[in-house]
């Protein structure tokens, strides 16, 4: 017979110190609910963030009140913080799994170059005639 978490707490804890358990996992559940207050947590300005990432401290501002990230944006301010970011799925049915190398630049692919073709003399002088 499986023995829950509820019923051990119950069994080891007073109804007062679950209350206070739940409310503090609330309390740092919310601590960072945004990169703005990860960030002042991390005791940092955005003057320092955005010189970590190269851009500038209005950038970082904005960057704070998005909601929709890159995951390469979201990892490189993460990075900028001293920390890292790890992209994690779970399912009810399974054990939870770590998503490697998305939104890590340097496993990007490159870039495709186009393609220029030749240009011939004629298309250079009609070019010049008009």
């Amino acid at each position: 017979m499986a023995i829950s978490a509820d019923d051990v707490f119950a069994e080891t804890m007073s109804p007062e110190l679950i209350k206070a358990s739940d409310r503090r996992t609330k309390d740092l559940l919310e601590e960072f609910e945004t990169l703005k207050q990860l960030r002042k947590a991390r005791a940092l300005t955005q003057e320092y963030v955005g010189r970590k990432l190269g851009k500038k401290q209005v950038s970082v501002a904005q960057l704070e009140k998005r909601s929709d990230f890159l995951l390469s944006t979201l990892r490189g301010y993460v990075q900028a913080l001293g920390g890292e970011l790890d992209l994690v799925v779970r399912f009810k049915d399974h054990a939870p799994v770590v998503l490697a190398g998305l939104g890590d630049e340097s496993l990007a692919e490159a870039p495709r170059t186009s393609v220029r073709t030749k240009t011939t003399k004629k298309q250079v002088t009609r070019r010049a005639a008009a």
